[in-house]
């Protein structure tokens, strides 16, 4: 009995701890309601209470969970914003990434890539091929569309076809084009090389038990099937991956080069916003692709550019223009009743039944056919919208949530391109944001000047000349931040007045965000009074 007598002392003393234990209030017994446990059995004995009825239950423990649920310290902040009826049926078709399956108004430019392209899919090499339009004239869109069905087709037609995309403003040298590009082939390679082992060894297995194993096969015995494997794992071994930076460029040229020529295929090379690897690194990428033909052994290279700039092969070397412009597809901008179609079109997809008034869509594309018939813009337009409508809380969109995003992505623009100015620019920008702020109105390049080699004391930045300074407002005036107009000032010259084009204080907000500018102590003893007032 002296075990059963240790054990009952244990549970006599859990019972206490629990009837105890301010955190297990309401669960055990009252404190004046003690319980006893039997020393034989260790069932529980009720001394002060009669047995509890039928009719008079005790809870247990999940009727008190599920009576007084506790309180976790949420606040239900997504609850609330879960709790309405969702607008969006699928936001992803109104993003520029997405490639639709039909591009309306654009079966020209389409059907004109698909005509170049189908050489490829004969095994010849197609032309190169020069794509231009301004931004949101479906490009990119149209070209990712013709390149998916040219690698379905070749699928179709065991054809070794591939299509490979680089987007240059992002992959801006020479180095990282390459190397992004020998990658990509070098895994393809190491796929090709693992599929061809697996059936090898396939082949292997069988021979011994099935002789016939061997017919039809370029092998007479096992042993050459053995030498072959070794052939294809010292391949995979010779592919290293190429590191995105500290080698030579022409090892890495050399890199790309094998693995695109290590089996037959035609290869197509899309390099997206091709104008800003030819500012950033020159026309050496475009001169090595386009030459690579006369070296390659096995494969074909076809280079297909896209461009917002019509002008840009005006900088290249005469030899690459004239091999790399040998096919060009120009894109017009969208009229306002092509995008009206466009967003008809996305829109079935995008939003459920009925959440799109009928003024929504006609006004989308109207604000856009202002942007020189920007696609791209009357997307954004149109899913902004629809987020804003959600935040209301509404289960439609109406035309007030489409002006209200116009509004916001023109600030967000705003927002952007003042927040990735140069430091410079930022210093003439700041002045004139300091001297409307003050009161002045039409500012001169003179008065901004003053200011600006002020604001370059204070910070300690290096002073450019006020001829220089007049440069820096011509490009803001392009960016469409400060609207400048020369004037005459009769026999006192001419000079340029200067208004802001953009929301004083949110500008003034994301140029003092800058670190540099956010050290100016006191900016208003800088602002000059005007003297000719």
């Amino acid at each position: 009995m002296t075990d059963t007598g240790d054990d009952t002392n244990i549970e006599v003393d859990s019972v206490r701890e629990s009837e105890t234990d301010p955190g297990k209030e309401g669960i055990g017994p009252a404190s004046d309601d003690r319980a006893a446990l039997d020393p034989e059995t260790g069932e529980e004995i009720n001394q002060s209470t009669p047995a509890a009825s039928s009719t008079d239950p005790t809870p247990d423990l999940d009727d008190v969970l599920l009576d007084e649920p506790e309180d976790d310290g949420s606040q239900g902040l997504f609850d609330d914003l879960l709790s309405g009826e969702p607008i969006f049926e699928n936001k992803e078709v109104l993003r520029p990434s997405y490639t639709p399956r039909e591009l309306p108004h654009r079966q020209e430019q389409i059907n004109n890539m698909a005509t170049i392209l189908v050489t490829a899919l004969r095994g010849d090499t197609p032309s190169n091929i020069l794509i231009y339009g301004k931004t949101g004239t479906g490009k990119t869109a149209s070209a990712k569309f013709v390149s998916d069905e040219l690698e379905t087709t070749s699928e179709k037609y065991e054809v070794p076809c591939e299509v490979e995309y680089i987007n240059c403003e992002v992959t801006d040298t020479q180095y990282r084009v390459l190397a992004q590009l020998a990658n990509k082939f070098i895994d393809k390679n190491r796929a090709v090389i693992e599929e061809k082992i697996e059936r090898l060894e396939r082949i292997r297995e069988r021979a011994p038990e099935d002789p016939s194993a061997l017919d039809g096969t370029e092998f007479s015995s096992t042993a050459a099937i053995d030498e072959r494997i070794e052939e294809l794992e010292a391949d995979r071994e010779e592919f290293d991956d190429v590191p995105m930076t500290g080698w030579p460029t022409d090892r890495v040229y050399s890199s790309f080069f094998d693995a695109v020529d290590y089996h037959e295929r035609v290869v197509v090379i899309m390099l997206d916003e091709i104008d800003k690897l030819v500012e950033k690194s020159g026309d050496d990428t475009l001169y090595n692709l386009s030459r690579m033909n006369n070296e390659l052994d096995n494969s074909r290279v076809s280079i297909m550019g896209i461009s917002n700039d019509l002008k840009f092969t005006d900088f290249l070397d005469p030899r690459v223009k004239s091999s790399l412009g040998e096919e060009e597809i120009v894109f017009p901008p969208y009229d306002a009743n092509q995008l009206r179609d466009i967003l008809q079109h996305r829109s079935e997809v995008a939003f459920k039944s009925a959440a799109l008034s009928d003024d929504v869509i006609p006004l989308c594309a109207a604000f856009a056919a202002q942007e020189h018939g920007d696609a791209r813009r009357a997307l954004d337009l149109l899913r902004t919208a629809g987020e804003l409508a959600e935040r209301d809380g509404t289960d439609q969109v109406e035309e007030d949530h489409v002006r209200h995003a116009q509004e916001k992505i023109e600030l967000d623009r705003v927002v952007e391109v003042v927040r990735t100015l140069p430091t410079q620019s930022k210093l003439v920008l700041f002045s004139i944001v300091l001297l409307e702020k003050n009161g002045v109105r039409n500012v001169n390049t003179g008065e901004a000047y003053n200011i600006y080699k002020r604001l370059c004391t204070e910070i300690d930045a290096d002073q450019l000349t006020q001829r220089r300074v007049t440069d820096l407002i011509s490009e803001l005036d392009m960016l469409g931040i400060v609207n400048a107009v020369v004037v005459s000032k009769g026999r006192y010259g001419r000079t340029k007045e200067i208004s802001l084009s953009v929301p004083i204080e949110e500008t003034e907000a994301v140029l003092l965000s800058d670190s540099r500018l956010g050290d100016v102590e006191d900016v208003e003893p800088l602002v000059q009074s005007r003297f000719d007032t």
